[in-house]
């Protein structure tokens, strides 16, 4: 992710960008350390897509300082 904005490392650690997802879970975090998405819960796709074939997790990318 860090890479893919041309952001710093520091910038993530700082609290400056976090990872949001659709409903009370967060399935995604950032890895401060490598800047990387991460899985931050375990991800069970038959509880969240039993009757569906293909199976899509939103999340959405929020940087503070660009706002």
């Amino acid at each position: 992710v860090t890479n893919d904005l041309g952001m710093q490392l520091s910038e993530i650690r700082d609290g400056g960008v976090r990872v949001v997802s659709e409903g009370r879970t967060q399935y995604f975090s950032l890895h401060g350390k490598t800047g990387h998405l991460v899985t931050a819960e375990r991800i069970d796709r038959e509880q969240l897509c039993e009757r569906v074939q293909q199976c899509v997790l939103r999340c959405e990318l929020i940087v503070e300082e660009e706002m």
